[in-house]
């Protein structure tokens, strides 16, 4: 659960980062006194996705490798219930 809260909160982070750099530059390319919301979030949300492909590469393997590790755990225990109730049944 520990990679999952880490992965999830730097992909947040990317994503606010992305967005504060686009609401920027808007800014002061167009000297505006406010953004709007819509486009700066949509590009940050594709910035922030093309960089977590990269930068957040070793947390995404960290955070699939444990869901394996408890996708793993779970069919032994299921396939051991399974056999148990097998045994039962005979």
């Amino acid at each position: 659960m520990k990679e999952f809260a880490v992965y999830t909160l730097s992909r947040i982070g990317l994503f606010v980062a992305a967005y504060a750099l686009v609401a920027g530059v808007y800014l002061l390319a167009t000297g505006a006194s406010s953004v709007p919301i819509i486009w700066p979030f949509v590009v940050a949300v594709l910035i922030s996705a093309v960089a977590s492909l990269f930068l957040l590469r070793g947390q995404r393997e960290r955070f699939a490798a444990a869901v394996q590790r408890r996708a793993t755990k779970a069919t032994k225990r299921f396939d051991a219930a399974r056999a148990k109730e097998d045994d039962r049944s005979e």
